[in-house]
């Protein structure tokens, strides 16, 4: 399409040339005005094609008005004009075409590093095969330089591998045996021999693409409230322009007043900015998923952040063990066999310390019961074994003494969470974990505040003083502990009243959440489906620097796209009265209305080398 609209180009400019030349050297002006009329009927022809198309959907576009204007310009035989006016539209609309191109450059970029082939061991010999036929399960090997085609688990080998197409982050990351890669990204040097676990379009680099297509289709509410608006402008326009004729029986000025009133750079003004935005965000690791969360985030008053796993690393560890009247290893073995059979980032810390210290293979506890934020029961030589909160073990009438108590506040404070091991009769001891504070999380913190956001709280459904000692090591405006999941909504509802949240997670225990926010930001999201179905936004790296960089970003875009609209509306007022006072004929009003869309477009192309301009502190 675009080769054969420059091919028009070239012949409808090359004919107006010709024109001008023969006029120049007194030919008959018969057949200037001839090449003239030509070169309008070869310029015009794809313009009026389009208008019929459009008004066979009940749309009166913009080439409705060329169109109307081109055919009165003949019939009064301003052969001239009609030919500047259908070149300057078929041009401008091939500058547009090649310049949008650049905007979506980052889209551009990131279906380059799709990988071509694939090397896959099938019945005891290496073969090439298209990623796509690539089978769930098969051995695929991949060397230096070459690009990865699944996602898989890593069997051997040792290589350096730069993932900045999922993660935005050029700085390579060494995978090797137990380690997960992703498809798209690339092994600077090494080499490895993976399972294949993901394949074809169900590849995180496959979805990645798909929703940053969708997301650049997609329209921000600016966007939709031009669209309608332009609906009505160009019925309107036309409207205006018989109302002129009738008043001033000017035909001429009628058409030229056709022409200036194509609400070109208007209508293009929004969907160019947002699908620059998008591909600057998929550039840098950051998956947002339509212009209306580009435009929202913007937005955004209050951001709510989980603890574990967003503001710290989500990998707690045990860090002491209190134990009363049995050995601290005996404590950390009993505790493990309750929790063998739980799923929550707490156990999984007290299961790997104990299977660090402890030789003895560890048997599941039975009649295994969760009690939502409080903890969890199991049986264990035929005794009930408690491990959790105080509540927990007040609501099932266990004693905890002075001196425990004295204990748990004194590992509180310092920021531990304390979870206590107890049976009917006594208190057993008490586990100390603790989840380490993500090393961005001040300067991400201090990097929001400058981006704009007025308040940062966190919710947390660990207990007041843990969460206490983080908010004040952060820089945390407010924090909810002791939260459970229901609570967490119960709390964004009521941010939500007066304010734009975002609500940031891990996309997984927080779904409900990120759902209801007005902005949904998941982080560390590489490969988990319920991150990317789940939230607006999501951070790909496993990393909080990207969220400031999405709010910046965001208010760029929308900075830039109101530009773009009042820049284009200024053009049609000031076109239009250029046009009443008789200063503006058709030609010169069709040159400025192209070069004002022109101006949009490369104003939104600077959304592409947006860089940020929130530095860490």
């Amino acid at each position: 399409m675009m080769k054969k609209r420059g091919q028009i180009v070239i012949i409808s400019g090359s004919l107006i040339i010709i024109a001008h030349i023969l006029k120049y050297l007194n030919f008959d002006i018969s057949i200037f005005n001839g090449l003239m009329i030509i070169s309008s009927i070869v310029a015009g022809y794809p313009i009026a094609k389009n208008a019929i198309g459009a008004l066979r959907y009940k749309i009166l576009g913009i080439e409705a008005l060329v169109t109307v204007a081109v055919t009165g310009a003949i019939y009064i035989g301003e052969y001239w004009e009609a030919a500047a006016v259908t070149f300057l539209f078929i041009f401008g609309a091939y500058l547009e075409a090649r310049t949008l191109e650049k905007t979506r450059s980052s889209l551009k970029a990131l279906l380059d590093l799709a990988p071509n082939t694939a090397s896959v061991i099938r019945d005891g010999k290496e073969i090439k095969v298209s990623p796509d036929d690539v089978l769930k399960g098969e051995t695929v090997l991949v060397r230096p330089g070459e690009k990865i085609p699944v996602d898989g688990l890593v069997l051997s080998g040792n290589a350096s591998v730069n993932q900045a197409s999922i993660t935005g982050e050029s700085v390579p990351v060494t995978k090797e045996k137990g380690d997960h890669v992703f498809s798209g990204t690339v092994i600077e040097t090494g080499h490895l021999e993976l399972e294949a676990e993901r394949v074809g379009d169900d590849t995180t680099f496959a979805r990645i693409l798909e929703m940053v297509e969708e997301a650049q289709e997609s329209k921000a509410p600016t966007q939709k409230f031009i669209e309608k608006f332009a609906k009505y402008y160009t019925p309107g326009i036309m409207l205006l322009s018989v109302i002129v004729y009738l008043i001033t029986r000017d035909l001429e000025l009628t058409l030229t007043l056709l022409v200036i009133s194509c609400p070109g750079a208007m209508v293009i003004s929004a969907p160019v900015s947002i699908v620059a935005g998008i591909g600057n965000g998929a550039k840098k690791g950051i998956l947002i998923k339509g212009g209306e969360y580009l435009e929202k985030a913007g937005k955004i008053d209050i951001v709510a952040f989980d603890k574990t796993g967003t503001l710290t690393i989500g990998s707690p560890k045990v860090t002491n063990i209190k134990s009363y009247g049995m050995s601290e290893e005996d404590l950390l073995f009993l505790a493990a066999k309750v929790e063998m059979t739980s799923e929550h980032h707490l156990a999984r810390a007290i299961i790997e310390e104990a299977q660090t210290r402890i030789s003895s293979p560890i048997e599941a506890a039975t009649d295994f019961e969760v009690f939502p934020g409080g903890g969890v029961k199991a049986v264990v030589d035929n005794e009930e074994i408690y491990i959790g909160t105080r509540k927990l073990l007040s609501d099932n009438e266990i004693f905890i003494s002075n001196e425990i108590e004295e204990y748990l506040i004194q590992e509180e404070n310092n920021g531990q969470t304390a979870v206590i091991l107890a049976k009917k009769e006594k208190t057993l001891g008490v586990i100390s974990i603790a989840d380490k504070i993500r090393d961005d999380a001040r300067n991400e913190i201090l990097n929001l505040r400058k981006a704009g956001v007025k308040k940062v709280v966190m919710l947390t459904g660990d207990n007041r003083r843990v969460a206490n000692a983080v908010s004040k090591e952060l820089g945390i405006d407010e924090y909810y502990a002791e939260l459970l999941p229901e609570e967490k909504v119960s709390k964004i509802k009521e941010l939500m009243k007066n304010n734009t949240v975002a609500m940031v997670g891990d996309g997984i225990n927080d779904a409900p959440a990120l759902a209801l926010a007005h902005l949904g930001v998941a982080m560390g999201g590489s490969g988990t489906d319920v991150a990317m179905e789940t939230a607006d936004l999501v951070l790909m790296s496993d990393s909080l620097s990207k969220l400031s960089y999405a709010f910046g970003l965001s208010r760029a875009t929308v900075r830039n796209l109101k530009q773009n609209i009042y820049f284009a509306v200024f053009v049609v007022f000031a076109l239009l009265i250029g046009v009443l006072t008789r200063n503006v004929f058709m030609a010169l009003g069709m040159l400025i209305h192209e070069i004002s869309v022109l101006l949009v477009i490369v104003n939104a192309v600077r959304l592409t080398r947006y860089k940020g301009v929130h530095k860490d502190s």
